[in-house]
């Protein structure tokens, strides 16, 4: 989902709340006008008007209650198709329900007086106010959309009639630019098509390509965090975790490649900046003692910084981006290498990406220790805050081992990496490393706030059960 999307899908509810608080105010202060109604007088009776700022409190109240539901509503779905006359019809609907429980609530409550005229201006001046903010940012993407700003580039797969009907919908839909047409004899050049092209959604209305090309059309999708969808024949539509939709008559089938679009990033990085800010202040003494007890331990960094070429320690992160990687040191300097040398013979996961190396003579006194207890991954908080890395995730895997990633593995790529995951907390110490991608990638299809929170729970389970040493550890 492109940034712009989410941004403005994120400022509807402060300018929601806003032109709700900014209503009432209106609405207060309109009801002290005595001709405002053409040939009627007024009768004011100020003094048992409540105070403004109680007044204001009140209205901001609402404003909240409001947005509950709006949001209810799917008022803020970021990927809206909704024109401005449906959504402007969305808000007197919901207005007129949201006036009613407030009316309710003045009958049943009389906290304070409020006559029925400044409800009455309350609701005409919400309706308007709100639909008037709703049209200014529909107004301004729509100018950033012309502008080419936020557009998403589509690329059609099958060269027929369905393409080209689908081309003339999208040329006149401002959100979107069609990049080309390809056959599927240019179908093992995509990669580079994707790159050249800057693809983000790839449109197939080929129904009877070969099972092959379309397995490799789908890694890449993965591999490369493109929305894919497809024209079905629909009479052989047979798929999971897919979603339905249609554009002008023309049906097509959408596979969303992970939940963690649109606000459920928003709410996942919330959550992982939240949680890794509380997780180093109540860990603070434990990573302070660790820290000098690697020091004392032996000679070397506090903190794993440099292989030993000198260079400095790597993860793969989300979409194969490279980043600075956090750990306390747990082993004896410079002897990374050995793990594909000398110790290689002892790795207990030959014939896949992972090494693990039994009984691995490389790790200090302290290292036994903090690697039994998962200390040594503290530090990755840092990695959270700084945002390369989830509370929740994939394992962060070196750049050697993902370069040895099938097509299918590299989707687990399509998420930034956790200190704990699905297969952190499997339970099984010689986890298969195809099983630890299924695991991953039903996490990522799968995921949900609640989902984490679980991760996390049976994760301090297994660490305080002291089955953390029998996990597979990489440095």
């Amino acid at each position: 989902m492109k940034k712009a999307e989410i941004l403005f899908g994120i400022l509807r509810i402060p300018i929601d709340i806003i032109m709700t608080v900014l209503a009432f105010v209106s609405a207060y202060h309109l009801r002290t006008l005595p001709n405002l109604i053409p040939g009627v007088t007024l009768k004011l009776d100020l003094s048992s008007f409540p105070p403004l700022n109680q007044y204001i409190q009140f209205s901001t109240i609402a404003g909240l209650f409001l947005f509950v539901l709006f949001a209810f509503y799917g008022m803020y779905q970021l990927k809206s198709s909704s024109r401005i006359g449906q959504e402007i019809g969305k808000i007197i609907k919901i207005s007129t329900f949201w006036i009613l429980i407030i009316i309710a609530y003045f009958f049943v409550i009389r906290e304070f007086p409020f006559s029925r005229l400044t409800i009455g201006y309350s609701f005409v001046l919400t309706i308007l106010f709100i639909s008037l903010g709703r049209v200014f940012i529909n107004f301004v993407q729509h100018l950033l959309l012309r502008m080419g700003i936020g557009r998403r580039r589509l690329l059609f797969i099958g060269e027929n009639q369905i393409s080209e009907d689908l081309t003339a919908i999208y040329k006149n839909d401002p959100r979107f630019t069609v990049v080309g047409v390809i056959g599927e004899n240019q179908l093992n050049d995509l990669i580079e098509i994707i790159k050249k092209k800057r693809v983000e959604e790839i449109i197939q209305t080929k129904s009877d390509i070969s099972s092959t090309h379309a397995k490799d059309i789908l890694d890449v999708c993965r591999e490369h965090h493109l929305h894919y969808h497809f024209v079905p024949d629909l009479v052989q539509v047979q798929r999971t975790n897919i979603e339905m939709s249609s554009i002008e008559g023309i049906p097509l089938i959408s596979l969303k490649p992970t939940p963690l679009d649109g606000w459920g990033k928003v709410i996942k990085r919330i959550f992982d900046i939240t949680g890794a800010l509380f997780g180093i202040i109540i860990l603070s003494p434990i990573l302070l003692i660790t820290a000098i007890a690697v020091k004392i331990d032996s000679k070397g960094t506090i903190i794993f910084k440099y292989l030993d070429d000198g260079s400095r320690v790597k993860r793969v992160g989300q979409y194969g981006k490279l980043f600075d990687f956090y750990k306390f040191r747990s082993m004896i300097p410079n002897t990374h290498n050995l793990r594909y040398t000398e110790l290689a013979d002892q790795n207990i996961r030959k014939g896949t990406p992972m090494v693990k190396i039994k009984d691995d003579p490389r790790v200090t006194r302290v290292g036994k220790f903090i690697r039994k207890w998962s200390i040594d991954e503290l530090p990755s908080l840092w990695n959270v805050l700084k945002g390369d890395m989830s509370l929740v995730g994939p394992r962060p895997h070196l750049p050697e081992e993902v370069a040895q990633y099938k097509k299918h593995q590299k989707f687990v790529l399509a998420l930034k990496p956790g200190i704990t995951g699905p297969a952190q907390v499997s339970g099984r110490s010689n986890l298969d490393f195809e099983k630890e991608i299924q695991l991953d990638t039903y996490y990522i299809e799968n995921w949900s706030i609640w989902f984490d929170i679980k991760i996390i729970m049976k994760t301090i389970s297994v660490v305080l059960n002291g089955k953390a040493a029998k996990e597979a550890k990489d440095v």
